[in-house]
């Protein structure tokens, strides 16, 4: 079974036969008693991959900022996502949708690779860098400390006197 799928693998390769035989995928839902939301995704691959839509992809495959531009030009410019998915061989037609609405809304930026991971710099990955600040961040956590144990103390003190 595909991660994201609510298919079973015995279900998709029934979905398969019946839209190998002819059926639609409205029709081959009604028939097996599926969501027809879930049979029309599936039926999106099957008609981008034949067959090879029951096989599960070992990797998930990355693109280049070039080839996700190009894909969302041609998009815009008329070519349809399933022409789209084919010749550029992306596992769904949804890879298109996703593309396009992000190039809408952030630009030529929004389809550039992300870096991977926890950032650079952030608290468990920070070492310090002298022997000066360490001390110097061990002594803001003793004053820390000292003022919230004074504050605690105080507030002992109010609820007995």
């Amino acid at each position: 079974m595909q991660p994201n799928s609510s298919l079973t693998t015995p279900q998709r390769e029934q979905l398969v036969d019946l839209f190998e035989t002819g059926f639609g995928y409205v029709a081959a839902a009604n028939r097996l008693g599926f969501s027809v939301d879930a049979s029309k995704q599936f039926h999106r691959k099957w008609m981008l991959h034949g067959r090879l839509c029951l096989m599960q992809s070992k990797t998930k495959s990355t693109f280049s900022f070039e080839i996700k531009k190009e894909v969302v030009e041609r998009f815009l410019a008329g070519a349809t996502k399933m022409e789209l998915a084919a010749e550029f061989q992306l596992s769904s037609v949804q890879l298109v949708t996703a593309w396009a609405r992000q190039w809408r809304a952030g630009g030529d930026e929004a389809l550039m690779p992300k870096p991977k991971g926890r950032p650079f710099g952030s608290v468990q990955n920070q070492e310090v860098s002298s022997e000066e600040d360490r001390l110097r961040q061990q002594v803001k956590r003793l004053e820390a400390e000292n003022a919230y144990l004074k504050k605690l103390r105080d507030l002992r003190n109010q609820g007995h006197a």
